[in-house]
């Protein structure tokens, strides 16, 4: 499933602390789903390693208990402690766990107590990991551990990605670049021994590396690092036209008609108008806006305002509005 389904039944699952397994190929933001549904509920979210865990760390350490000449389970620490209500305990790469580790973890998952310790009402367990399929280093997990669980795979999807990178403010450049070439989102072959290919996390990355501005002779080596060399080779070649766009806010404000020939020009050019607009951009900018996009080639003002109602942005007040649907109506989907 896309991530926003597979968010959205994460979400709902948790409320009903159902314990859930999410699957998928590495680098596609698993783990980055589970802290965003946390957030967004205003619930803790502990995320565990279990590859890094001995089998006694989820159980505890036992002493004597020489009051009552038993032995006793020290709860781990990093176990929710009741201090906090709520939450999310996140056990990530739990197939990449030894089998003891794993077996560990069958107590507390099933009945949300593991030696002495129980796990507070408030509290929802997900796990993740990557398939075996993955070319990573899994342990096939048992039958009654992965009972225990309801699976949920999830996929790259461009279009989900688009509209968090539109909100996390990721360089024009590459969300043009990715719209232009949908499958440069996720260019993970199992076939291929590359250390560097494309996923939504490299992607991340290569926004982290434009945004510092590094000397021009480190940009490619770097780029290349993340993302692969071919990949970097063209997104970095789509990349130096953004030069010949017209100014962003002169457009905003009425005073610039240019449109770009190039179709790289272009595409980036759509990518950043559509990420200045806001909820709470004016209805003057936005009648520009629409105005504007009336001199774009018509799968281009259909790529802006096919972004801007994504974002439920309302154009029916717009003066323009009328004009620009009778001139694009019929490329709408």
């Amino acid at each position: 499933m896309n991530p926003q389904s597979a968010k959205r039944s994460l979400a709902h699952l948790c409320k009903k602390k159902v314990p859930v397994f999410l699957w998928g190929p590495p680098g596609i933001g698993k783990s980055s789903i589970v802290a965003q549904i946390a957030a967004e509920q205003g619930i803790a979210c502990i995320d565990l390693r279990l590859s890094l865990l001995d089998p006694t760390d989820l159980r505890g350490i036992p002493f004597f208990n020489p009051t009552e000449n038993t032995a006793l389970w020290a709860p781990a620490s990093f176990l929710p402690d009741g201090s906090q209500e709520n939450g999310i305990l996140f056990l990530d790469e739990l197939n990449t766990a030894a089998p003891m580790v794993q077996a560990s973890a069958y107590q507390l998952i099933l009945d949300r107590k593991i030696g002495e310790y129980t796990l507070p009402d408030g509290w929802s367990i997900v796990a993740a990991g990557n398939r075996e399929s993955d070319r990573g280093v899994v342990f096939r997990m048992a039958a009654p551990l992965a009972n225990r669980f309801v699976h949920l795979e999830m996929e790259a999807n461009v279009e989900d990605w688009r509209n968090w990178a539109i909100s996390a403010e990721i360089d024009p450049s590459i969300v043009a670049f990715i719209s232009h070439r949908p499958d440069a989102l996720f260019a993970f072959d199992t076939k291929n021994d590359n250390r560097s290919f494309a996923t939504p996390r490299t992607w991340s990355y290569v926004n982290e590396i434009i945004s510092s501005s590094p000397e021009e002779d480190l940009i490619m080596p770097m780029v290349s690092g993340a993302i692969g060399e071919e990949l970097a080779a063209s997104y970095l070649g789509f990349r130096s036209v953004a030069g010949d766009i017209p100014n962003i806010d002169s457009i905003l404000d009425g005073s610039c008609v240019d449109v770009p020939e190039d179709a790289s020009a272009l595409h980036i050019l759509c990518a950043s108008l559509a990420m200045r607009i806001t909820n709470s951009t004016g209805s003057k900018k936005l009648n520009n806006l629409v105005k504007y996009t009336l001199n774009l080639p018509g799968e281009f003002a259909v790529m802006i305002i096919g972004d801007l109602r994504e974002r439920h942005i309302e154009l029916d007040h717009v003066e323009s509005w009328t004009l620009w649907m009778r001139k694009f109506n019929n490329l709408l989907h």
